[in-house]
């Protein structure tokens, strides 16, 4: 039973009564059916209250106790509820746990004699539609898609509402399936909204939250409007459908920000169309496995922490988005390459870019906080004190010689006129963080402002004095005035002092040995000092709307602004970070080599400290030379060898520099890795079928330019199933001109050392020192990848060194030399296309083979030998 039913409908409740019998259960019940799937929280003196079936959903999320209210011949309700001063950490666990939220607020003071102030829901917080800075990581997006399918594909606009940052995608349908899905997850989206009947287009994105709405609101005409107000055209020789589908869908999520009462005039937003080829598509398993912006251990430390050194949160972002988005545009990267290494050769200017930038804010956020309207009275003093600094950053950025630098001077160059100085005069030194504590204008910015609180000034004046002069009066020396919220200002007397009371005096309030009295005059006063705190506020927030109006204005250029200034951040943390770590800067061409020298993972070096990391070479001409097989020991690098060229070839294509001695390779368009094994019982898929569908998804996507990192392909089933099918991958991967790109494949399977024979494949290992005879054999893990093939897998080793007991590792060493004997694994033949698979059981030629003296038998035995075996089989032609 819905809230609304359990307080009883228009007509009637669960105990006859109507609603409207009950004024404030009337106003609640309007808020929940204009906003069913919300949870609505209620205003009612200092808390927020929550109702019905939306109580006993909260309480336990909220940690708070379920109680029950009366709403007279209404009946009974659930009811549960917080104080509105936290309602920002509340909101937070139940957006948290899926919820959406509608806030019902009072729209008006109480007044005396007024039983019920009006209400009205305020807003709507939804996963991505939040603005408010508490609700929001200060180095995360959280962005909103809108999406709009038509036959060609999907149309994607994908929205920052704390910014106004919006990318619009095109997805056509030969894309595949999880291309949308990927898009969507590098953009950190948070929510999804699509219209009736693109619900199949939304059914597979994960943890995303999913918002239905009708077509019609997914308006072509607004989505051409924004971008006419952005001076942005479309991208020339796209599908005019797909173009037109993402247009809906920027009108569409438009629209759901409306919704939820953000006000989004078309200066604050910035849609950009996402060319074709511009960034490198990062799968889910890709970004997960390379552990860019989270670690895959609790407690570990993902890419984006050991590289952020910038300064400002919109910095901070601009780099989140980078690492998930490397650059495939050759032009692009190497501009950007510039511009790092401009500020690595100039210290003193980085240094000075530093320091500026440390004491700059949030322009992106603060700014949207003002154009919705929510930011308060110290938002607008910290932006001002930014664009205050932004003067002196473009300052040192102006002799500038790479184009990313020289573009970000220009950008904060071109910032609002007068507004810092107009926020800067109006406000005080140290306003409050909410506007409705007062007294955050500067006397002597508003004439109206100031006669109120000089009236006020002059009544607190005679009150404070007014203790003194009676006292003088009456003689009374124990008179002293005081306040209370119920009877206001008062002079009280103590009981033995009364005979001595001016007639004036009138009694208001009687205490154990003391009384309480007023005057006219004191009453008078009174009523200006509590008339003029209100009338001073009323007039405070008309100021304030009126600041917030005039930096609206202005967001457009607030926004340039915003955003130069996080490229410059963007910028000096990676040249920041090089310098720090030691690393160099790559070159990246237009062939398909890869020369990597002294390549080092960074976040293995990281854990085990500078110096202790063991280096390693890779270089491959991407031509004659394209995949390396990898073979030995678990533990002794392989995984780790081939994350780092990942990570080495994406950090060089984000303009980061790499750890390396040297690095140059060809631009890669994609990386693709298939590492670690992971199941997906809620989707009923094994760890074999994940590792599968990820290699399908691989094959299918590669280009000539891709890096592909397979580690132990064909774990997740039989030994000779998994050799078959990680051999025919191989042979396609070489063999197919469509996937041709350059490839490290690491695996157990050393018989697959025998494909040497493709012209393009080499054998690389895992080099192991080995001491002593017997197994298991002492052996030392080197790290370093070298040439040639491994001839066993040390997996009894590998368990040893684990902590195995000895006796299960000895008769595991037993049992593997009778497997071994009985059951041998036959190389491929350099002819063949399969492996060679045994027999279920040993032949009986194979038991006299065994039995046979060979050094006691002359060559004319050993040949009457195999004649009679080929008679015993049939087969002696």
């Amino acid at each position: 039973m819905s809230a609304v039913d359990a307080a009883g409908s228009a007509e009637g409740g669960p105990s006859g009564a109507r609603a409207s019998d009950t004024p404030a259960l009337r106003q609640y019940l309007a808020a929940k059916r204009e906003h069913p799937d919300c949870l609505v929280l209620f205003r009612l003196g200092d808390f927020f209250e929550i109702f019905g079936d939306d109580a006993v959903k909260a309480a336990p999320i909220l940690g708070v106790v379920l109680t029950g209210r009366d709403f007279g011949k209404g009946g009974r309700m659930p009811m549960c509820g917080v104080p509105h001063h936290s309602l920002d950490g509340y909101a937070r666990r139940l957006l948290d746990a899926g919820l959406k939220v509608a806030v019902c607020d009072q729209i008006e003071a109480a007044r005396p004699g007024v039983k019920l102030v009006a209400r009205r829901v305020v807003r709507v917080l939804t996963a991505g539609t939040l603005v408010e800075d508490a609700l929001l990581d200060p180095g995360v997006s959280r962005r909103c898609a809108g999406i709009f399918p038509v036959a060609e594909g999907v149309g994607a606009a994908v929205l920052d509402f704390s910014t106004g940052e919006c990318q619009l995608l095109l997805v056509p349908t030969q894309a595949g399936d999880s291309a949308l899905s990927d898009d969507l997850a590098r953009l950190e989206t948070a929510e999804v909204v699509a219209p009736d009947g693109g619900v199949g287009v939304i059914s597979d994105l994960g943890q995303i939250a999913q918002t239905i709405r009708p077509a019609d609101r997914f308006d072509h005409g607004r989505g051409v409007s924004i971008l006419a107000a952005a001076g942005q055209s479309p991208p020339p020789g796209e599908s005019a459908q797909l173009v037109a589908a993402a247009l809906r869908a920027l009108g569409g999520v438009v629209s759901y920000g409306e919704e939820s009462f953000l006000k989004l005039p078309d200066a604050l937003l910035r849609p950009r169309w996402r060319p074709a080829g511009e960034v490198m598509e990062l799968d889910a398993p890709t970004r997960r496995s390379l552990e860019l912006v989270e670690p895959l251990t609790p407690g570990g430390k993902s890419l984006l922490r050991l590289v952020d050194r910038t300064k400002t949160s919109p910095g901070a972002r601009r780099l989140r988005s980078w690492l998930q988005a490397p650059l495939t545009d050759l032009g692009q990267l190497t501009n950007r390459q510039r511009g790092v290494a401009e500020l690595v050769e100039q210290g003193t200017i980085r240094a000075k870019v530093r320091q500026a930038l440390s004491g700059c804010s949030d322009l992106d956020r603060l700014s949207a906080r003002c154009v919705h309207g929510v930011a308060g009275p110290r938002d607008l003093q910290h932006l001002a004190a930014t664009l205050e600094r932004i003067p002196q950053l473009a300052s040192i950025l102006a002799g500038a010689s790479s184009e990313p630098l020289r573009n970000a001077a220009q950008g904060l160059g071109r910032g609002p006129i007068g507004v810092s100085e107009l926020l800067l005069r109006a406000l005080v030194a140290e306003p409050p963080a909410l506007a409705r504590d007062g007294g955050f204008i500067r006397p002597g910015f508003d004439s109206e402002l100031d006669q109120i609180n000089e009236g006020s000034v002059a009544a607190r004046r005679y009150i404070s004095q007014l203790e003194g002069e009676e006292r003088a009066r009456t003689g009374i020396k124990a008179l002293k005035v005081g306040y209370n919220r119920v009877f206001g200002y008062y002079l009280e007397v103590r009981g033995s002092s009364q005979r001595a009371l001016p007639l004036e005096y009138i009694r208001r309030q009687t205490l154990a040995g003391a009384e309480r009295y007023v005057t006219a005059e004191l009453k008078e006063q009174e009523t200006v000092v509590l008339s003029a705190r209100e009338r001073a506020l009323h007039r405070e927030l008309e100021l304030l709307a009126e600041l917030l109006g005039a930096v609206s204005s202005s967001a457009a250029e607030i926004g340039s602004v915003a955003s130069a200034l996080a490229e410059v951040d963007a910028i000096q943390g990676l040249a920041e970070a090089g310098v720090e770590l030691g690393w160099v800067l790559p070159e990246i061409d237009l062939s398909r080599r890869l020369e990597l020298l002294e390549g080092r993972h960074p976040l293995v070096e990281d854990v085990m400290g500078p110096g202790r990391f063991v280096p390693n070479d890779a270089v491959m001409d991407g031509e004659t030379e394209r995949i390396w097989l990898i073979t030995g020991p678990n533990m002794a690098g392989k995984s780790t060898f081939l994350r780092q060229v990942a990570l080495i070839c994406l950090l060089g294509q984000v303009g980061s520099l790499v750890p390396c001695r040297a690095a140059r390779w060809g631009l890669v368009d994609r990386i693709f890795t298939r590492v670690g094994a992971q199941d997906d019982l809620a989707g009923g898929r094994s760890t074999f079928m994940v590792e599968m569908a990820e290699m399908a998804e691989i094959l299918g996507q590669a280009t000539p330019r891709s890096l592909l990192v397979l580690d132990e392909l064909g774990r997740g089933t039989s030994t000779y199933d998994g050799m078959s099918i990680a051999q025919a991958i191989l042979e396609y991967l070489h063999d197919s001109p469509r996937v041709a790109g350059r490839v490290l494949f690491s695996t157990h399977y050393h018989e697959l050392t025998s494909l040497e024979r493709l012209p393009a494949l080499r054998n690389y290992r895992a080099e192991v020192d080995e001491q002593g005879g017997e197994a298991p054999l002492q052996v030392t893990f080197l790290h370093t990848i070298v040439p040639g093939g491994a001839d066993r897998s040390y997996g009894l080793n590998v368990a040893h060194l684990a902590g195995i007991p000895s006796p299960v590792v000895e008769r595991a060493a037993e049992i593997l030399a009778s497997l071994e004997l009985e059951h041998p694994v036959a190389a491929p033949e350099l002819g063949g296309q399969q492996l060679s698979l045994p027999l279920p059981a040993a032949h009986p030629v194979v038991d006299e083979l065994r039995s046979l003296r060979v050094d006691a038998m002359t060559p004319l035995e050993a040949l009457q030998k195999i004649s009679d075996w080929q008679r015993s089989t049939g087969d002696s032609k």
